[in-house]
């Protein structure tokens, strides 16, 4: 019987789910490996108590890869409602909080979480340390945080870690026995480069043999991609890989209605990410396009579906 392939998505909560939502009912063998650095809203107040790595982001991932009922699996994503410190707190961070308390690892947290809501595939934190972002701005100014960073709406010209971050060995294995490496959807600069700022992931994913695949976002971030294009933000990434690293990159090529597009731009100042051909036209990489957005529920989002389909069909090449 023939083994499934091998894929490993590097990510942080929000893209990476929505991937992992649709990828999970695929005959792959997935790995998620999920930033560590956020300190913003209930994980971040969970971090500056407890002196955890952030499990916001996991939290999302275990979530979505669950394979329990909506009703069931949405406990994790419930949000509490009190007058007190409580209040605010998701309770699928608050028990993998506890966990980590108890067994004193987050890899071993989330095993045990993985049991509890029957998720078939694996999920890695980057590291178990409490890692810090760091961001030096065009005009050398030094922004500290994660959540700072977002916020800020600076350019930056580099992203670097305060501390020098100790990798999961599971991650290494993973990338190293991977059939396909894929750079998520989500923040390009708060989700995705994290996993490439550190010399030893840079390594392990260049020496690995599988394809690397880049699935671009559909919206730019205020600030930190204004104005990219899809060949922007494989210049960013090749900053750090190197020229020639990616071998894929998945594009939306859809029209968003312009009601859609004004909505986004007054509440957030964000706009389509465009195919730009011209500057795409001869590079090593193959683009494939597709119309991959859903707008069901108000908002822009990747059809976690199709995405799926699509690292899947070119998974099976």
């Amino acid at each position: 019987m023939q083994e499934n392939k091998k894929v490993v998505i590097l990510g942080g909560g929000t893209g990476t789910s929505y991937i992992a939502r649709g990828l999970k009912y695929f005959p792959v063998d997935l790995t998620c490996v999920i930033t560590v650095s956020d300190n913003g809203s209930s994980t971040g107040r969970l971090r500056k108590e407890f002196s955890t790595p952030a499990v916001g982001d996991i939290r999302k991932v275990l979530s979505n890869l669950s394979t329990l009922p909506n009703p069931i699996r949405d406990i994790m994503e419930y949000r509490m409602e009190a007058k007190g410190e409580l209040d605010g707190h998701a309770l699928g961070n608050l028990m993998l909080t506890k966990l980590i308390q108890e067994t004193g690892s987050l890899k071993t947290s989330i095993e045990y979480m993985s049991k509890l809501l029957d998720v078939k595939q694996t999920v890695l934190p980057i590291s178990e340390d409490c890692l810090t972002l760091m961001a030096e701005t065009t005009d050398g100014e030094i922004v500290e945080g994660e959540e700072e960073i977002t916020y800020a709406h600076k350019k930056y010209k580099r992203l670097f870690y305060k501390e020098k971050p100790t990798i999961l060995p599971e991650v290494f294995k993973a990338l190293r026995e991977a059939d396909l490496i894929v750079l998520s959807t989500g923040s390009l600069y708060t989700s995705v480069l994290p996993h490439i700022i550190d010399e030893d992931m840079v390594k392990a994913i260049n020496d690995s043999d599988a394809k690397l695949m880049y699935i671009c976002n559909l919206m730019t971030q205020p600030g930190e991609t204004e104005g990219f294009g899809v060949s922007d933000h494989i210049k960013c990434l090749e900053q750090y890989l190197g020229e020639g690293a990616i071998d894929v990159v998945i594009a939306n090529n859809a029209q968003i209605s312009d009601e859609m597009i004004e909505r986004y731009l007054v509440k957030e100042q964000k706009d389509p990410v465009k195919i730009d051909y011209e500057n795409i036209k001869g590079k090593p990489y193959e683009l494939i396009e597709s119309d991959l957005v859903t707008t069901e529920d108000g908002t822009i989002k990747h059809n976690s579906m199709k995405i799926s389909s699509m690292i899947f069909s070119y998974l099976m090449r």
